[in-house]
């Protein structure tokens, strides 16, 4: 492994934002509460009646598994202050303890709303399907006999009951398992004694007892283990059996430029993650006052941690319902990517060259809607095996853990090819892929590196070097998403592909800066955060204001997952002053208040929730009608801007341009899947009007990209 990049600490010039000219909450959103409204969002897709029934149940399993994370990643940023004596107040004038507050407030309320969506609206529906989820006492004695069965070769051998006295000390509870807390008595002494069984998390959620003839008999597996209890503990009484949940707390991040070794801090980390505070426990409103108290004692947490629930925890696994074979009539119609319309001109049942068709001309992919299998993926697989290639580079921040792109690589370097790729070891939750592939692909000889020490690199970049007629020529991709072919089916994503000489200078020199030292760095063509992206973003909005203020009619749109920086923002306030238009397109967190007199009158903030996951990130500026699109990986957030390797591009072909106005402009005309916030930071649900034409986004770029040779709409021009 190269250790030597992982030990770099360049002076790149990184803005320090400590604040705004402006704070407090007339000019900013709270974070984690627009966070909380993000998810809100997307419950109300599981309450949506025209919604597929399964999709419903799935997004009921996306709005627990954000929770999940926000309480790992959020509420144990802010309980780290909070512990820390942290009493500062932040941009919108909350400090760590009202924050905590108000987000369990919320949270409550989101609890009440998605649990009794699923149990009293969805899991009705699902039964009416022919599919149901009984309680064990329920099953007839046919049904009670396999679930036995299964008990018995199933569960019963890898479960490992955990009792607590004093030669066993309290057990370590992993984070977001479920288990049984057990209370006991020995019947001959009258002693109490507790004792936790571990729900494996290697079995399914639900096991399927019966099927056929349109109905399916599941049976829980905490139910069947609660069920026979005694099995574990013959000779003691069973005096109560009841689920809990923890999660823990996931921001425990070191200072790298401190590394020696910046694999070994990262494995270090992890496993100190591993045994991180609570943040949150869930458990059974049903539990006995002497077990919540013997569980807050030895979890080490307060009341307000707790949140109690009736019936089931941890509805992140209904998603595993989804899965189940033989009820494609309960989701979307399946989409499969189309072939890009570059691809499509050939006649023979063979692809075209993938370089001959860059070279004919830059074309963007819009994934999921164009195959990523046979345009990005197809890319790197061509040039590990065509002879005339004599290097490829790339960035890899999240991608799978059986990815064909990394196998790809490997047969490169084993073929002889020049390969380096750049391994972000600290993307959130990828750490351990990240870590083993890393492995892997030095063990085949690939350079890797791990980019400059104190920023994460959030790029998204390959390059590919060949040798043609005597000359070396770059081909590039650069694209707002990962390389990660199974994200790809379900967020949507932009890709740009170019042999522009310049652009891939930019990108040999970026590349250069990640593995090498060059901190002076400049770009023709490329923005690249943290020296240069914040200043050029700021001077092209300084441009539209300086075009209102002499009539031209100064614009902006820009689409991006968050919004939260507040130069950014107060830049934006301004451009709004003086009467720049202004459409914000923004999936999740924005603490810009829009529409408020004085201050964003012209600005607007949409956001699009749906089937696909919205995740590029496309920028647009009216420039004096000379129109600058860019696309890239960047959010306008601090971290982004000042604590990340990001890269925008510039898209100057007039082709590129016109299908990047006819997305935007597609997004703010949708009247299915798009909320307007709000003065307040609430959002509302467009509202189709009778006579109105409903445009759901995706639905119109999935009819439009597998039927592109169609003109773009000339409303959209």
């Amino acid at each position: 492994m190269d250790k030597s990049s992982s030990k770099k600490n360049i002076n790149l010039d990184r803005t320090e934002v400590i604040g705004a000219y402006i704070s407090g909450p007339d000019y900013f959103l709270n974070y984690e509460l627009s966070w909380l409204q993000f998810n809100w969002r997307v419950l109300a897709q599981a309450e949506d009646p025209s919604i597929p029934l399964l999709e419903r149940i799935k997004f009921i399993g996306i709005v627990c598994s954000n929770l999940d994370e926000f309480f790992q990643k959020r509420v144990g940023g802010l309980k780290r202050q909070l512990h820390a004596g942290v009493t500062r107040l932040s941009v919108d004038g909350r400090t760590p303890e009202k924050q905590l507050r108000e987000v369990r407030k919320e949270v409550l309320k989101m609890i009440h709303a998605y649990r009794t969506c699923y149990f009293e609206t969805l899991l009705p529906q699902l039964e009416k399907e022919g599919v149901q989820i009984v309680r064990y006492s329920k099953l007839s004695k046919e049904l009670k006999r396999k679930a036995e069965e299964f008990f018995e070769s199933q569960l019963y051998p890898i479960i490992t009951p955990l009792a607590v006295d004093e030669a066993h000390p309290f057990p370590f509870i992993s984070n977001k398992s479920r288990s049984l807390a057990i209370k006991l008595q020995n019947p001959q002494t009258g002693d109490h004694h507790f004792a936790r069984i571990k729900i494996p998390s290697n079995r399914p959620r639900w096991i399927t007892l019966k099927k056929g003839k349109g109905i399916r008999i599941l049976v829980s597996i905490s139910d069947i283990i609660t069920e026979k209890i005694d099995r574990f503990f013959s000779g003691m009484k069973v005096e109560s059996v009841h689920l809990f949940r923890v999660t823990r707390n996931a921001d425990v991040e070191r200072q790298d430029e401190e590394a020696d070794d910046l694999l070994e801090m990262i494995e270090d980390e992890l496993r100190e993650r591993r045994f991180a505070e609570i943040v949150r426990l869930e458990i059974d409103s049903r539990t006995p006052a002497d077990v919540k108290e013997y569980l807050m004692k030895n979890l080490k947490i307060k009341k307000k941690d707790i949140f109690e629930m009736d019936g089931p925890i941890g509805l992140a696994d209904c998603t595993q319902l989804y899965d189940f074979d033989g009820l494609d009539h309960l989701k979307y119609e399946k989409w499969v990517p189309a072939l890009h319309s570059v691809f499509r001109h050939n006649t023979d049942e063979e692809l075209p060259d993938i370089f001959d068709t860059i070279r004919k001309g830059d074309f963007i992919v819009h994934h999921p809607y164009h195959s990523f299998e046979l345009t990005t993926q197809r890319f790197i697989e061509e040039a590990a095996k065509d002879p005339g290639v004599l290097a490829i580079k790339q960035t890899l921040y999240r991608t799978s853990s059986d990815s064909p792109l990394m196998h790809s690589l490997i047969k490169a370097a084993d073929d002889g090819k020049q390969v380096a790729v750049l391994v972000e070891l600290k993307a959130r939750f990828d750490e351990q892929r990240n870590i083993t592939w890393a492995q892997k692909l030095e063990k085949a000889g690939v350079h890797v590196s791990y980019g400059i020490s104190g920023l994460k690199i959030h790029s998204k970049m390959t390059m590919v070097v060949r040798e043609e007629r005597g000359e070396l020529v770059r081909y590039v991709h650069i694209g707002t998403g990962n390389y990660h072919p199974h994200t790809a089916q379900l967020y949507e994503d932009l890709g740009y592909f170019t042999c522009d000489t310049e652009i891939a200078g930019d990108v040999t020199d970026v590349f250069n800066l990640l593995t090498g030292y060059a901190p002076d760095q400049t770009y023709k063509k490329l923005l690249v955060a943290p020296r240069h992206m914040r200043g050029s973003i700021i001077k092209m909005i300084d441009g539209e204001i300086e075009a209102a203020e002499n009539g031209n009619g100064g614009k902006i749109i820009a689409k991006m997952n968050s919004l939260e920086d507040p130069l950014t923002i107060e830049k934006l306030y301004q451009a709004s002053q003086a009467g720049v238009e202004i459409d914000l397109i923004v999936r999740g967190v924005c603490r810009l208040i829009p529409g408020k007199k004085g201050l964003s009158e012209t600005i607007r903030v949409h956001s699009i929730i749906g089937r696909f996951l919205e995740h590029s990130r496309c920028f647009y500026f009216k420039n004096a009608k000379k129109h600058r699109y860019w696309i890239g990986s960047a959010d306008w957030m601090h971290r982004n801007l000042d604590a990340r390797v990001e890269v925008l591009t510039p898209i100057q072909d007039k082709g590129l341009n016109l299908y990047l106005k006819f997305l935007l402009q597609l997004y703010l005309r949708d009247n299915q899947l798009r909320w307007m916030m709000q003065s307040d930071g609430s959002y509302k649900r467009i509202q189709i009007n009778k006579d109105e034409k409903a445009i759901s986004v995706h639905e119109q770029l999935m009819d439009h990209i597998k039927n592109n040779n169609n003109p773009i709409p000339k409303s959209m021009d």
